[in-house]
């Protein structure tokens, strides 16, 4: 499913975890990170558990944690509690906590994606891995974040990243402009997702609307949201247009035409298609939920 809006929810807030579905956002997040007080890590464990284990909680979005980059194993031992099972040994019954994907702060190198998908697999899990880069060193590595086995999208933290180099932030953002673009030439060169760093301001929709239309220029296939109501500027911003799915549907089945009858050239509309513009539509109708290819 595409990963177009990803909304986080502070995991120390039960009642705004239980109704981030209704967002509509495609992954919600639940922040074990910086949502939540040092003082409070513990019952937002708890919480987090609490809301992924109650069986009524069964939303269509992928669900995710964000762990903490300092103690990820006691974060899965808290949300995973009893659920948690040793590497090869089955579920115990009844067992019900959902977890689809995890979230890794401040990573700076491939070997802490390789050991939060270990932390994971000890304890009988296998989820999707977020690597969250947003330091210098984070967007030096990127390339190998990116790469790594475990990695499945990479996702670019531009507040972070501005205050761990000194940069001061503007409205035209051209102090990130580097890391930003860095970051998705990585995720695209490794074929896994990127996700781009929050709108602040979350009383600007324009604002908001025009920065998710530069991210999905720039290549980027989604966005980070730190409330609901930039969930569908974010979402409408990288979902096709129904002319875009048009062509694209278009182009490849005439492509499939094409190599049924043995022909490596074609046309549509009379446009010549090569592998440029295939790859194009095939990125488009992975964006496009509504597709049936």
């Amino acid at each position: 499913m595409p990963r177009r809006s990803l909304l986080f929810s502070p995991g120390d807030s039960p009642d705004l975890m239980r109704k981030a579905p209704r967002s509509g956002a495609d992954v919600i997040c639940f922040d074990l990170e910086d949502a939540v007080a040092p003082a409070r890590k513990d019952e937002a464990r708890a919480a987090v558990r609490e809301v992924l284990a109650d069986p009524a909680f069964d939303p269509d979005a992928e669900v995710c944690v964000r762990l903490t980059a300092e103690s990820p194993a006691a974060d899965l031992d808290g949300v995973l509690g009893s659920d948690a099972e040793p590497e090869g040994e089955p579920a115990s019954e009844g067992a019900a906590v959902r977890l689809d994907a995890v979230m890794l702060p401040k990573v700076e190198d491939a070997d802490r994606v390789g050991d939060v998908a270990d932390l994971c697999a000890e304890r009988g899990r296998d989820p999707a891995v977020f690597a969250l880069v947003e330091t210098a060193a984070g967007v030096l590595a990127a390339e190998a974040i990116a790469a790594a086995d475990a990695t499945d999208a990479l996702a670019f933290g531009a507040e972070d990243l501005a205050a761990d180099v000194g940069a001061t932030r503007t409205d035209e953002g051209t102090e990130v402009l580097y890391a930003r673009e860095h970051v998705v030439l990585a995720a695209s060169a490794a074929g896994v997702d990127a996700i781009d760093t929050v709108y602040t301001d979350f009383s600007d929709e324009a604002g908001l609307r025009e920065d998710a239309a530069f991210a999905r220029r720039l290549g980027y296939d989604g966005k980070l949201a730190i409330h609901p109501a930039q969930v569908g500027p974010i979402t409408e911003a990288f979902t096709p247009d129904p002319e875009d799915v048009e062509w694209a549907e278009s182009v490849l089945d005439a492509r499939d035409e094409a190599e049924r009858e043995g022909r490596a050239v074609f046309q549509v509309d009379g446009e010549m298609i090569d592998a440029p513009l295939i790859a194009q539509a095939e990125r488009i109708l992975d964006r496009a939920p509504e597709s049936g290819r």
